[in-house]
């Protein structure tokens, strides 16, 4: 009767640990899906711009993702531009993103590395990145921005939307190419 009490009573102990178990975290497993990309390319353009005549209409804008130690590097070249990169990283704040604009001598731009982190309720496809304090005192206006990155379940559509103020303003709507690997 002890040895059955006793199996009762660590099934019992066992099935509250499963119950209360953290979900997983959906900001590791976005990264994760992006390290799987490692050296796939994507392209395609301006889906949709609160400005018709803004500097991305009607140019093919490409990025691949880069594989780091540090962590995720997607450089975005726009018509000849190649003057932007977004950067993912893993801080122990969680999920950041980063966007890098340089001069063509590589120096770094006036408004350069703002962003922010990942909100809650992001999934292992998608995540939307807050701006942060340092961004908005960098982007007059940019306080509300918000930055959602998206792929779709068959990793072929890479998605990036910038709101402002609950509003989109840019969208970006790029597809996998080349089989999905530059050869490096």
């Amino acid at each position: 009767m002890k040895s059955i009490l006793a199996v009762l009573a660590a099934a019992s102990l066992f099935a509250g640990c499963a119950a209360t178990a953290p979900p997983p975290d959906a900001r590791a497993q976005f990264m994760a899906t992006l390290q799987g990309m490692c050296g796939q390319r994507f392209e395609g353009g301006l889906a949709y711009a609160i400005d018709p005549n803004s500097e991305f209409a009607g140019k093919t804008i490409s990025t691949r993702v880069d594989c780091t130690a540090d962590g995720i590097r997607m450089p975005v070249q726009v018509g000849e531009d190649r003057s932007r990169t977004w950067i993912f990283t893993r801080p122990a704040a969680g999920l950041e993103l980063r966007h890098d604009h340089r001069h063509p001598d590589g120096t770094p731009d006036a408004v350069t590395m703002y962003g922010g982190l990942a909100g809650e309720g992001g999934t292992a496809r998608s995540q939307s990145f807050l701006a942060d304090a340092a961004t908005a005192k960098m982007v007059p206006g940019a306080e509300t921005n918000v930055w959602t990155v998206s792929l779709s379940e068959d990793g072929t559509v890479l998605s990036y939307l910038l709101e402002r103020h609950a509003k989109p303003r840019a969208r970006f709507v790029l597809r996998r190419v080349d089989g999905g690997r530059t050869g490096s």
